[in-house]
C-alpha cells in the first residue's frame, strides 16, 4: 500500500490577474449595468474587507468566479424569459452557485 493519495486534490479557482477589471468592464457595457455594477462593487468591497482580515485572496476570487458565472448564464436566462415559459418553479441562483461571498 502506498501512503500517497489516489487522487489529485482540486486546486482552488484562481482568476487571471486582470480578471476583476475585465469583468467590471463587461458589466459596465451590459444592458444590466445599472443594477449589476453597484452589486459587483458592493460584493467586491465586502470581499476586499474579508480578504484583509483573513490574509487570503479567496474571497476576491470567489466574487470574480460568481460574477463570471452570472455573466455567462445571462444570455440563457434572457432567452428563457423571452420564451414566455412558466418560471413559477424557479431555482434561486444563489442556491446553485452556493450563495454570495
Amino acid at each position: 500500500m502506498s501512503a500517497q493519495p489516489d487522487h489529485t486534490p482540486a486546486t482552488p479557482y484562481t482568476p487571471a490577474p486582470g480578471a476583476a477589471a475585465e469583468l467590471l468592464a463587461q458589466l459596465r457595457a451590459d444592458r444590466r449595468a445599472e443594477q449589476w455594477v453597484p452589486a459587483f462593487e458592493r460584493d467586491w468591497a465586502k470581499a476586499l474587507e474579508d480578504a484583509r482580515h483573513a490574509f487570503s485572496l479567496t474571497p476576491l476570487h470567489e466574487v470574480v468566479r460568481t460574477w463570471q458565472l452570472r455573466v455567462a448564464v445571462a444570455p440563457d436566462v434572457d432567452a428563457f424569459m423571452d420564451s414566455g415559459q412558466d418560471d413559477s418553479d424557479f431555482v434561486d441562483l444563489d442556491d446553485v452557485l452556493g450563495g454570495r461571498p
